[in-house]
């Protein structure tokens, strides 16, 4: 799988993982984990490691640490959660939670979920950063009305990496985020890759170009995904899925040709014209 380096420190992070909303929101001991331990095993197969949770997730976080554990994943993954709460103390709490949920004993990254709190959360990961309780700092939105707050946040320089909505279907963060994140060196983790299934609605029944072959593309979700990572500024997309076939068919977005910025603009002409 193509890898990227988290400018930061040059560590390379595959550039498809996995998120976890919904689709891992099961009974960590109940027969649900079961499909889930083939997506992560799937999903590593293929070159895959960073999966993506929150507290807002419901039982996804406990999930998560089950499921890799019963993949005998726990040491390969990159693991990524965030704080989603207001006040020092409360932070804590929950990221405390997080890590034992989980079962990690140092979080790969954490996260200010949608800037709840951003000044007190960062006071604190920063302190956590430098003990090595976390390894990496970042903040997140899914919505583009929060970019300027992002942008403004990332020109502080405190953090490592930016998770932010971007697919085929929503294209605004190419403006102005992904090259100010570029420019200053912060990793990019897409979310709603697949604009909440929507993009899936608007093909159906149509067969994927077939120019897209290309650039070694064999299905639209192969076609969405490497829209996203063919960017140079993304370091992982996390589309999120309970069945192990489609973390096969996304895994696979990460491999062969990428598409150039001619082929991209022609994708999103594509889809533009359904």
């Amino acid at each position: 799988m193509l890898q990227r380096p988290i400018p930061a420190t040059g560590e390379l992070l595959p550039v498809i993982g996995l998120g976890t909303y919904q689709a891992f929101d099961v009974d960590d001991r109940g027969p649900e984990l079961k499909p889930l331990i083939e997506v992560m095993t799937t999903l590593s197969r293929l070159g895959g490691k960073v999966v993506d949770s929150s507290p807002m997730y419901g039982r996804a976080e406990a999930a998560v640490g089950a499921v890799a554990q019963g993949a005998g994943l726990r040491d390969r993954m990159f693991y990524a959660t965030k704080v989603w709460t207001s006040g020092r103390d409360a932070g804590i709490r929950q990221m405390e939670e997080s890590f034992r949920l989980m079962r990690v004993q140092t979080m790969d990254l954490m996260q200010i979920h949608n800037l709840v709190d951003w000044r007190t959360h960062t006071t604190t990961l920063q302190d956590w950063k430098a003990r090595g309780r976390i390894r990496y700092l970042g903040i997140t939105h899914y919505h583009e009305g929060a970019y300027g707050e992002l942008e403004a946040l990332l020109k502080t320089r405190q953090y490592d990496f930016v998770q932010l909505n971007f697919s085929i279907a929503e294209r605004s963060a190419e403006e102005h985020l992904l090259p100010q994140a570029r420019d200053l060196g912060v990793a990019v983790i897409a979310n709603r890759p697949f604009a909440q299934s929507s993009l899936f609605h608007r093909v159906k029944g149509k067969p994927v170009p077939a120019w897209a072959a290309e650039f070694d593309c064999t299905s639209w979700a192969q076609f969405f995904l490497k829209y996203i990572v063919s960017h140079p500024a993304v370091t992982c997309a996390i589309p999120a899925t309970s069945k192990a076939k489609h973390a096969q068919d996304n895994a696979l977005a990460g491999h062969g040709k990428m598409p150039d910025a001619g082929q991209r603009r022609r994708m999103a002409k594509t889809l533009d014209d359904f």
